[in-house]
């Protein structure tokens, strides 16, 4: 694993919880993995108390299992969970979508325009970490721009995990194939115009393929995490 380093002038403990945050998400951490504490104190240097008290804000967002007398675990949905987690994008994404554009919708734009042309390089790299990031940049976008902060700390409380499905089950086949680029392109000219049923439409089948390709993915890890 890479040099986890700390950088942000924050408390030791909320440092530590966002880069660990984005190691999982990067996948730098693995599905179901162990994150020993020892290990983690000692490669940022710091004591095991910051980094257990991390631990439970992970815990908080989902994306960190904590097993008393155990160990601490990068998080493994089920299929419920995923079934789950989609309806709920489903739901939350296309409203916050037509929010952004009445609220503000320039802003909108230019962050997902923005995301969109950061995909195109790691589509031609096959770089899925840096197309991750840029897809869930996209998704996010939303909700920075929508105006509602209930929306936004909804949105919150499963973006780390959908961010971490996305980076480790998702992208590595979205940087082979140009569909879900190309979706996101579409998704963004109809936002342009305010074409919502359309843009309802097509969020709900890119969700649900994404619902799909992650059961799918996790089918075929599960022997791998046993």
């Amino acid at each position: 694993m890479r040099s986890l380093k700390l950088d942000t002038p924050k408390s030791l403990s909320q440092r530590v919880m966002q880069r660990l945050r984005q190691a999982i998400i990067d996948g730098e951490f693995a599905l179901g993995a162990d994150i020993s504490e020892e290990m983690v104190a000692t490669s940022f240097g710091v004591s095991r108390t910051p980094v257990r008290e991390a631990m439970g804000q992970l815990q908080a967002q989902g994306l960190v299992v904590i097993r008393p007398q155990v160990g601490s675990f990068v998080f493994t949905p089920s299929a419920e969970d995923i079934s789950a987690l989609c309806t709920f994008r489903i739901a939350l994404e296309p409203k916050a979508a037509e929010l952004a554009f009445r609220h503000d919708r320039d802003g909108a734009v230019a962050t997902m325009s923005a995301a969109i042309a950061a995909m195109e390089p790691a589509v031609a790299a096959r770089d899925n970490i840096a197309y991750g990031r840029a897809d869930a940049a996209f998704h996010e976008a939303l909700f920075a721009h929508c105006g509602n902060r209930y929306l936004v700390e909804s949105y919150q409380l499963v973006s780390g995990r959908v961010a971490a499905l996305r980076t480790n089950l998702t992208s590595p086949i979205d940087v082979r194939t140009r569909t879900s680029f190309d979706e996101h392109r579409k998704l963004l000219d109809l936002f342009v115009r305010g074409e919502f049923a359309a843009f309802a439409e097509l969020m709900t089948t890119h969700i649900t393929n994404s619902g799909v390709t992650y059961a799918k993915a996790l089918r075929m890890e599960a022997p791998k995490m046993d």
